[in-house]
């Protein structure tokens, strides 16, 4: 064998793909069969930037500088963690309804589920409410599984928390919390300083997630209002219309009802940004063309995001996203 070939193989085979030729043609099938989907219902296509000048300040960006005409001086663009941001701006121009089959970029997240670049599918249905929309959800995953009568139940954030784990998800305090993670014997929890919104969420991901969606879809509603930037609070001000879709204990889906009201939105990032600095981390630029598309005005509308590598797995029955992504991180 020649140095060269030697050095492009590599000592351990990386050079290959993750994804075999049946999981390549999988995919391929799955794109279609949600573009046949979304043409049939008249809901449109959209492409959109994956680098912005803005970003979510609750989560963690990657980011690229560019240089060149118009910013000889250097700009720093942020790779989108989801087109929502992009796509609502299409919207309050007059889109209709609009879809969206995209990279989405993450920091931090690499993992038997997470690659830090990943396939998202995002839409957005103006005049839908959260029962609407979640039952489109369950329309579309039941086509891409292939699976016509897979079960769907609903049940609240703080019903499955009770179940589970006897916790009142409203009233408990950060200690009680924390003290019931420590109980449960999660690997790394006695040094996290995490906040009561961490700990609700280390506490799902540990103890109550790998339970949800077992025998059909689980959708999961009316999460904390702590725990919904962008979407609209219930009536009773302390829940969000906000819910997640979990099946196998994967979680798949985040939807919600879109909060409209510029000044919230405004203070909910900020808040955000508080919350990052708190913890030792640097603010983020807020999008401020999304504002003005708020400012403008957007349509009542909800949205979701579908994990598209996730919903692969399930379809193929593997347990590992490097066997449906060609090259994930450990392959770059």
């Amino acid at each position: 064998m020649s140095a060269g070939s030697k050095t492009t193989s590599g000592p351990n085979g990386r050079w290959r793909p993750g994804a075999s030729r049946p999981a390549l043609l999988a995919r391929a099938a799955l794109l279609a069969d949600l573009r046949s989907y979304f043409a049939g219902a008249g809901v449109l296509e959209v492409e959109t930037p994956l680098a912005c000048s803005g970003a979510d300040p609750a989560l963690d960006t990657l980011s690229a500088i560019y240089h060149g005409p118009l910013f000889p001086d250097g700009r720093e663009l942020y790779l989108q963690t989801s087109p929502e941001f992009a796509m609502k701006r299409l919207l309050a121009a007059g889109s209709g309804p609009i879809y969206q089959v995209c990279k989405a970029f993450r920091d931090g997240e690499a993992g038997r589920l997470h690659n830090p670049e990943f396939s998202i599918l995002e839409w957005y249905r103006p005049g839908f409410d959260v029962p609407q929309l979640i039952d489109e959800v369950a329309t579309l995953v039941r086509l891409a599984l292939a699976a016509p009568v897979l079960p769907a139940e609903r049940r609240s954030y703080a019903a499955v928390f009770r179940e589970h784990l006897d916790i009142d998800v409203l009233e408990d305090s950060e200690a009680t919390l924390r003290e019931l993670a420590l109980s449960q014997g999660i690997q790394g929890c006695e040094e996290m300083a995490l906040g009561r919104d961490g700990w609700l969420d280390l506490l799902l991901s540990h103890l109550i997630q790998p339970e949800l969606g077992r025998h059909g879809l689980c959708f999961v509603t009316d999460y904390p209002a702590s725990q919904a930037a962008l979407a609209r609070l219930n009536p009773d001000g302390r829940t969000a219309a906000r819910f997640e879709l979990f099946l196998q204990g994967v979680e798949l889906a985040n939807g919600y009802l879109e909060l409209l009201d510029l000044e919230e939105q405004v203070i909910r990032f900020e808040a955000e940004n508080n919350r990052r600095r708190s913890q030792g981390r640097p603010g983020v630029p807020i999008d401020l063309s999304f504002l003005g598309a708020l400012q403008h005005g957007l349509p009542e509308c909800a949205g979701v995001a579908l994990g598209l590598d996730r919903l692969l797995m399930l379809r193929l029955g593997v347990d590992d996203i490097d066997q449906v992504l060609s090259f994930s991180l450990q392959r770059c």
